[in-house]
């Protein structure tokens, strides 16, 4: 009986953690923070990036189609004006877009001020450079 007495003194003395053990947790969570955040922003980055190139195809595709049926290309100087002059061209939220002419043939310009790069496309030069 005397046993029992003792682990049950023991078992009541043991109850939460340690002020150490809290540290130790909050040390470690700290650290994974400090390595997942940098990792989600570059993946941010990669998605704004990844839009602006998607809506630079799309509105070389517009264009090609505009081109199509009037046997001319369209400039447009800034992304809501291409979208009105081109039709079934719909953008991003925050992509900028321009599209300059040539003779016969355009180059648009496609950027996220969020993302990492400028994407161009040149329809003499094969496409997306």
């Amino acid at each position: 009986m005397n046993e029992v007495n003792v682990v049950a003194e023991l078992a009541e003395k043991e109850n939460g953690f340690t002020l150490l053990e809290l540290l130790v947790v909050v040390a470690i969570i700290g650290v994974l923070v400090a390595i997942a955040i940098p990792q989600f922003s570059a993946y941010q980055q990669r998605s704004f990036d990844a839009r602006a190139k998607s809506d630079l195809i799309t509105l070389a595709i517009a264009e090609e189609a505009y081109y199509t049926d009037n046997e001319a290309y369209k400039a447009c100087a800034s992304t809501s004006n291409c979208e009105s002059i081109l039709p079934n061209l719909s953008t991003s939220p925050g992509v900028t877009m321009a599209v300059a002419l040539g003779t016969e043939f355009f180059t648009a310009t496609a950027a996220h001020p969020k993302g990492t790069s400028t994407y161009s496309w040149n329809s003499i030069a094969g496409g997306l450079q």
